[in-house]
């Protein structure tokens, strides 16, 4: 078994009141952050810090479905030929194979998701999962 990590942050960051996942950053650039906490073996708790009126890189994972639970701040969300408002407490399941993208609002928005396995990887750069 890999070794216990703290999950959640209680004191926050960024006025994330508390909802930080402890783990490894994956990705950070002038868009978001995003951190992988792999304590498990078979799933990946991964979070993403979207910068106000930004977006994730639109992607789709074969063989691989997520859950998005959306923590702070709201935005919008493409998933495959749909569009529709996100907001903290809004849970969003997206199936194999299907296009997703997040575009922050004006406050930005702070999110965790559940996958399944590791990252995929194509060309040896990895795949946003977030």
């Amino acid at each position: 078994m890999k070794n216990q990590k703290t999950i959640f942050d209680i004191d926050g960051v960024n006025g994330h009141a508390g909802w930080v996942v402890d783990g490894d950053v994956v990705k950070s650039d002038d868009r978001y952050n995003v951190i992988d906490n792999t304590m498990l073996n078979n799933l990946i708790l991964s979070s993403t810090e979207l910068h106000p009126n930004k977006s994730t890189s639109g992607h789709s994972h074969a063989g691989q479905e997520e859950v998005y639970f959306f923590m702070t701040g709201s935005g919008k969300m493409e998933l495959d030929n749909n569009t529709f408002d996100v907001s903290a407490g809004d849970i969003v399941q997206i199936p194999d194979g299907a296009f997703h993208r997040v575009h922050s609002g004006p406050e930005g928005c702070y999110f965790v998701c559940v996958f399944d396995g590791q990252r995929h990887e194509k060309n040896n750069a990895v795949y946003e999962g977030c």
